[in-house]
């Protein structure tokens, strides 16, 4: 008599296919190799209590998948309780190794910065390949903790790439994943960071309301004070700018002056996931254009000065798009035209920040000037394909 009922392997199945899951990306969530689910799923090997219990979890199948098996097995899994027990301090990992890991994360973290997205594309697809065969061999109840936190934020930070190259699909698949990861891991900050991320994306597609509402999701579950948080906030500020809500734009921005004031610089400033106090001028820069607020114009000169010359390319351009729009709202569409060139020459306006060019180009361009021509020829020698 068999310990499964038959109706398991179908029904896993099913239930993959219903979720859009591929066996490699079950195998990835689930933690298990594609050989060992596609045994399950073909009925060749009969699942544990254990693996029923956590395929039932990661797929969301209200018990479904844990009511095939049967009280025979059931009860066979529970006399292994013991051993189980004497497993949880075996490891075959060594403690460099997921130090290394983990020190891998914050170098690609802090590399975001200054890379073109592409080009860090490669090196996480390596070493999230590496924590999937970290994963597969014996570790620690610890160890696996802290693989799962360190493929958490590869996985965030591959979802920001692909949403940095328009891959949108792409990205919504790997933010899933590390939502996933951070919900097993009870990782708060990280869970914030995931629905920050979909804010952004939510602004820069121009779905302000929506990106106000993510803004406040994500304050709401990171830690107090954690970057995150901090993050979160300035990104309400954003969408508050967006609306045309100068008065909660103010009081959004006077609440992260608040936040980040106390903040000591980091020992990776250039962590993306690390709050530089130095972003918030740029921050206020970026919120104020947004908002047609004339003070916009000294913030942004205060923010480019700032920048030129230092090791943050990107940021730089942004703040050069920021000053172009300061610009064309004061009026002077000759000195925007001026700014906003230097940004869209240097190569380093990502695709997803495509949009911030495109609209000082139209100001400029509104205003009739000469030099439009000029503008108008670098942005579509530069434009994102």
């Amino acid at each position: 008599m068999h310990d499964v009922d038959p109706y398991f392997a179908p029904l896993l199945r099913r239930l993959r296919q219903e979720r859009g899951l591929s066996v490699r990306a079950l195998a990835h969530l689930a933690h298990r190799s594609k050989s060992h689910l596609h045994e399950l799923e073909t009925g060749r090997k009969a699942p544990g209590l254990h693996v029923a219990q956590h395929l039932d979890r990661v797929l969301d199948a209200g018990g479904a998948l844990i009511a095939c098996l049967t009280p025979a097995a059931r009860a066979r899994d529970e006399t292994d309780a013991a051993t189980i027990a004497r497993l949880i301090d075996a490891s075959d990992i060594g403690a460099e190794a997921i130090a290394a890991v983990e020190a891998a994360v914050d170098d690609l973290a802090s590399l975001y910065a200054t890379t073109p997205p592409s080009g860090l594309l490669d090196p996480i697809r390596q070493r999230l390949a590496q924590i999937g065969r970290l994963l597969d061999t014996r570790a620690t109840l610890d160890q696996r903790r802290r693989l799962l936190v360190a493929g958490a934020w590869l996985s965030l930070l591959r979802a920001t790439v692909h949403f940095d190259l328009r891959h949108r699909r792409a990205a919504a698949a790997h933010l899933s994943i590390a939502e996933q990861m951070a919900r097993q891991t009870e990782h708060r900050e990280i869970q914030a960071w995931c629905v920050e991320t979909v804010a952004w994306d939510a602004l820069t597609a121009g779905d302000y309301r929506r990106a106000l509402d993510l803004s406040r999701q994500a304050q709401q579950v990171a830690p107090r004070g954690s970057s995150a948080y901090i993050q979160a906030t300035a990104q309400e500020g954003r969408a508050w700018a967006r609306m045309g809500d100068q008065r909660e734009t103010r009081r959004t921005l006077s609440r992260l002056s608040r936040l980040v004031s106390p903040l000591a610089v980091p020992d990776r400033p250039e962590h993306h996931y690390r709050y530089d106090p130095a972003k918030a001028l740029s921050y206020t820069a970026t919120t104020l254009a947004w908002a047609g607020d004339p003070a916009a114009e000294d913030y942004a000169r205060a923010a480019v000065a700032d920048l030129i010359g230092s090791a943050r390319p990107r940021r730089t351009a942004s703040a050069q798009l920021d000053l172009g729009l300061a610009l064309v709202a004061a009026g002077r569409p000759d000195e925007a035209c001026a700014s906003a060139q230097v940004a869209i020459t240097s190569g380093r306006v990502v695709p997803s920040n495509w949009w911030r060019a495109s609209e000082v180009l139209a100001g400029v361009e509104a205003s009739g000037i000469r030099e439009a021509r000029e503008l108008r020829d670098a942005y579509e020698a530069y434009r994102p394909q």
